[in-house]
């Protein structure tokens, strides 16, 4: 079955949306089997993966509106993985899900149709905590969550823990904390610094060692509709999202070899 990660943080200009585009890229260069799920109505995962949002005949909003088969949703990428797309139409599966009968699975169900086709699937998140979001984390086993050195952005974490908590209590007891990832990181800034001391105190080995500095290449590469590691392989951007990834897949090879210790199975509670 798929590894499934919810790229979230509802504060806005995290990076999450590169880190989804990019760790995709990077898990590909890795030999692993990826989809990119577009649920944010922006569309710049689908933008920023070379895929027109306009002229989209049928998108994420599909399959969570009508339910249709998520293979029939799905393109492929010039960068080798696959993705479910999106555009505003997005936006009225936020108000249509209100009135649906198991509305915060139905992501879920329909990525069980798929769950052998991937090995990794990662889902974009819209920058709120909306029911899109909600289902994000239903389908999800883990979120992975972006978040820049400074104190405002503690303060989000904090809400986003308290949703991740009661979404794991009541309706995906699986949902864990996959990784804490550091962005736009400048190691001269003192605050960098602080800051990043308490996340270590509070997550310990759930925060990456991966951090994703600040980088031009990495800004550049979604107006050219590509990843930065097509865009520019050797920038330090593109460098850091294949460190990223290989240590994602090197902790889910030790977890593996080691079934005994599933460090995953805590509570969320207990893991800040």
């Amino acid at each position: 079955m798929s590894k499934i990660f919810a790229v979230a943080n509802q504060k806005g200009g995290v990076g999450k949306t590169t880190t989804c585009v990019n760790l995709s890229a990077s898990l590909v260069a890795n030999k692993r089997r990826v989809l990119l799920i577009d649920l944010d109505p922006q569309g710049n995962a689908t933008m920023g993966s070379g895929v027109d949002k306009s002229e989209l005949q049928l998108s994420s909003y599909d399959v969570l509106a009508s339910l249709l088969p998520p293979r029939k949703a799905i393109v492929p990428t010039s960068s080798g993985y696959d993705l479910m797309p999106a555009n505003i139409d997005l936006s009225a599966a936020e108000v249509e899900l209100l009135e649906m009968d198991g509305r915060e699975s139905r992501l879920r169900l329909a990525l069980e149709q798929i769950g052998d086709d991937y090995d990794y699937i990662i889902i974009d998140c819209p920058p709120s905590l909306n029911m899109l979001t909600v289902n994000a984390l239903c389908a999800a086993g883990g979120v992975l969550i972006p978040m820049q050195c400074e104190y405002y952005a503690l303060e989000g974490l904090s809400s986003l823990i308290d949703t991740i908590t009661q979404v794991q209590q009541a309706a995906n007891p699986n949902l864990k904390i996959e990784g804490i990832l550091r962005t736009m990181y400048d190691p001269r800034n003192s605050l960098t610094g602080d800051v990043s001391e308490q996340l270590n105190e509070y997550f310990g080995d759930r925060l990456y060692r991966t951090c994703i500095p600040r980088n031009v290449r990495l800004a550049e590469a979604p107006s050219f509709g590509k990843p930065a590691l097509e865009y520019d392989r050797s920038s330090k951007g593109a460098i850091a999202y294949l460190a990223l990834a290989g240590e994602i897949t090197r902790r889910h090879a030790a977890a593996n070899q080691n079934s005994n210790t599933n460090s995953g199975s805590r509570p969320v509670a207990e893991a800040v």
